[in-house]
């Protein structure tokens, strides 16, 4: 019998135009950390992984800010969102408003569930879900 491979979930990575306002969004408004940042000066990029707690623990982002690109880009119709965890929603939402985060969708049930889910947008437009914890 072949050995049973394990996979866990790395990192997510995702194009930010503007760099210091992703980092302003992700670091100081919804609390992660930056946690290794690279300069690629011959390919003209900056690569920046952020999270809640180290690399080889816990799944990041990674922040890909071309330098030569100064439109937004396009997300095409594949990409979903990036989800986040909260204690409480309702309270989660209503921080993100009073710091100008643009909410796509407040607070409320699921279609066809029961499960809390509000959706904000980055710097970028990226759609963000936020939930609270499930109970199971």
């Amino acid at each position: 019998m072949a050995k049973k491979i394990e996979f866990n979930l790395d990192h997510t990575m995702i194009r930010v135009s503007n760099l210091d306002k992703s980092l302003d969004f992700y670091v100081r408004i919804m609390g992660m950390k930056v946690l290794r940042r690279n300069e690629y000066h011959d390919g003209r990029f900056t690569n920046v992984f952020i999270g809640y707690g180290p690399e080889n623990k816990t799944t990041t982002i990674e922040l890909t800010n071309n330098w030569d690109i100064n439109k937004p880009y396009d997300k095409g119709n594949a990409y979903g969102h990036i989800a986040f965890n909260v204690g409480n929603l309702v309270e989660a939402m209503e921080y993100l408003e009073s710091e100008g985060v643009k909410i796509k969708s407040a607070a409320k049930k699921m279609n066809h569930g029961q499960r809390m889910l509000g959706f904000i947008y980055d710097p970028d437009n990226y759609i963000i879900e936020l939930n609270e914890p499930l109970n199971i």
